[in-house]
């Protein structure tokens, strides 16, 4: 039984030999089929039940549905074992290792395209299968969230270079987890000087603690004890 990998390498060789054959629904369809076949255990022979199939990928019309199984079967990468009763029931039928596209029409296309990308800056391609290394800084520079949209957004600049090397460290899901907690945490300490130091708040990952919201901002409640000590003052003298 051919892998995962290779029946969509397979695929979408064959797709490129045949462009004027294949529609998305050839495309859904088979990948649903390599789908079902995975969750049943990879059995060579299993029922597709039409309804499921049908609901998985879109397709409304049982004659559109079954036109495109039967496409699948002609194009070879179905066997059909038993064909079902009626619209209601399941055809049996068995994934084939198919492996016609001995042209390899991806690979040529893939190359042709990257060969395209890189004639400006006179590079070559070997293989499509050949790893691009990326700089790390140019990487750090150009994903969101970057460093300056945590440092303008936070918006309490202390010690920006340690920041930044902190920043530098943190995994991408951390990056994106900050810039979602920020606002909420930033509208809850309106004055700033309320706020964490932002290297305090890197160090300490506080962007993984509880908000604690009050109806009023840290300054208005310390304005509003001093008065009502004041006014305690005043009466008791």
């Amino acid at each position: 039984m051919a892998t995962g990998y290779e029946l969509s390498r397979n695929w979408f060789d064959w797709c490129f030999e045949n462009p004027e054959k294949i529609s998305p629904n050839h495309t859904a369809l088979y990948f649903f089929i390599c789908e079902h076949s995975n969750r049943m255990g990879g059995k060579i022979k299993f029922g597709l039940p039409t309804t499921m199939a049908k609901d998985a990928i879109g397709i409304r019309s049982y004659n559109t549905y079954i036109k495109t199984l039967n496409d699948l079967v002609d194009f070879g990468f179905i066997v059909l074992v038993e064909r079902s009763k009626n619209q209601y029931s399941s055809n049996i039928i068995a994934l084939s290792n198919f492996n016609k596209a001995h042209n390899k029409a991806l690979d040529k296309a893939l190359i042709k395209h990257t060969t395209k990308q890189l004639e400006s800056t006179q590079q070559s391609i070997d293989s499509i299968d050949k790893q691009l290394t990326i700089n790390k800084e140019q990487e750090t520079n150009t994903i969101y969230p970057t460093f300056e949209d945590f440092w303008d957004l936070y918006d309490n600049k202390h010690d920006r270079d340690t920041c930044q090397k902190k920043w530098d460290k943190l995994t991408q899901t951390e990056k994106l987890e900050i810039m979602e907690y920020l606002p909420a945490y930033i509208a809850s300490t309106p004055d700033k000087s309320f706020r964490k130091h932002p290297k305090t708040f890197l160090n300490n990952k506080s962007w993984k603690n509880e908000i604690i919201r009050t109806n009023k901002s840290e300054s208005e409640q310390i304005a509003s004890i001093g008065q009502q000590q004041a006014i305690s003052f005043i009466l008791n003298k």
